[in-house]
């Protein structure tokens, strides 16, 4: 993927909506392929969101998480928030009455979640890292910590917190007996539960039961016709080629597709090399590829010493998990396709 095209390019402008895992990956792709293209977020940089919970409890860590999108991408970048979308006009509206016309859009909104596991708000680098660094201290201060709720994302949680602070009581709460998510082998979630007792973490499962909390996907896909074209989750329907559904030059990638996969940032970046491909495929007259979600992959980083998961289905131990995710929790690989070097 990294070569230049050679088809005709004066014709084509992608515009790519949502500088996330896959939007990032995308851009990145289209660049190195020499093909036109403008990227749009809400931040002036990417945030390496795999990292969030580590963020949240050590002190420092917050500035290796986001990642100047102007330094790597040049004026191929513009932060601002999506409007609307006119699919007849093919042009993407900002705030602020800027229209930018685009030739194949790639909508990579993502989906919302709440802090510090995501950080969905219009913000510039410094005061978005300073909102990791309160919440550190507001760990720091604290000697007794509660997490509410014992998917992956809480599992991961306790364990970040107990392993930088081991004199700090963390007692994890959730609402069924198995922790992390049902997707997941048993054994796996079984080992999650070892970990946590190991690092001293008080579990208190099967004793309160919570209302799961949806993830919507941002408004901007409920603009103009995009409303019919939503899944009963508020992702956007999509073929096997990532186009949403009745639009040729239209894809969705990541959290707002709507494809029967765990959403992860993994899948986003797969699914960012099928659309690139697919885009350039098209203007070559050339048959598009299918994107076929695969086994599942999943690793759970349980502090930076520790960790399990499986790999295309297979149990992983620690020792893989840490020497593959825990000790840097793949920072350094978003540095690396953003052609930065990390501070």
């Amino acid at each position: 993927m990294g070569s230049q095209v050679s088809v005709d390019v004066g014709s084509m402008h992608v515009v790519i909506v949502g500088g996330g895992f896959g939007g990032m990956a995308a851009a990145s792709q289209l660049q190195a392929m020499n093909v036109p293209f403008t990227l749009v977020d809400m931040k002036d940089s990417f945030h390496h969101n795999v990292a969030a919970l580590r963020a949240s409890v050590e002190s420092g860590f917050a500035k290796k998480t986001f990642i100047s999108y102007s330094v790597t991408f040049k004026d191929n970048f513009r932060q601002g928030v999506v409007v609307g979308i006119d699919l007849k006009n093919q042009t993407v509206q900002l705030q602020g009455g800027e229209a930018l016309p685009f030739s194949h859009l790639i909508l990579a909104t993502g989906s919302t979640g709440p802090f510090p596991g995501k950080f969905n708000q219009v913000s510039s680098q410094q005061a978005a890292i300073q909102a990791y660094e309160d919440i550190v201290r507001q760990v720091q201060s604290s000697q007794v910590i509660v997490v509410v709720g014992g998917g992956s994302a809480g599992v991961e949680m306790a364990a970040e917190i107990k392993t930088e602070y081991p004199e700090k009581e963390v007692t994890l709460i959730h609402s069924q007996v198995a922790l992390a998510d049902k997707e997941l082998l048993p054994c796996v979630r079984q080992e999650v539960k070892e970990i946590l007792l190991r690092k001293g973490v008080q579990l208190l499962l099967s004793r309160c039961h919570f209302v799961s909390l949806p993830a919507p996907l941002p408004g901007l896909l409920r603009f103009g016709s995009t409303e019919s074209r939503l899944a009963s989750n508020g992702a956007l329907q999509v073929n096997e080629y990532l186009q949403v559904e009745g639009y040729s030059n239209v894809y969705a990638i990541g959290d707002c597709a709507d494809v029967k996969e765990p959403k992860m940032a993994y899948h986003a970046g797969l699914h960012a090399n099928i659309v690139t491909t697919n885009i350039i495929n098209s203007m070559k007259q050339r048959p598009l590829k299918a994107y076929k979600p695969g086994a599942l992959t999943f690793l759970l980083s349980m502090g930076r010493n520790d960790g399990v998961g499986q790999i295309s289905g297979f149990y992983v131990g620690w020792l893989m998990v840490r020497l593959l995710k825990s000790r840097d929790l793949f920072v350094s690989t978003s540095w690396k396709t953003m052609k930065q070097s990390p501070p």
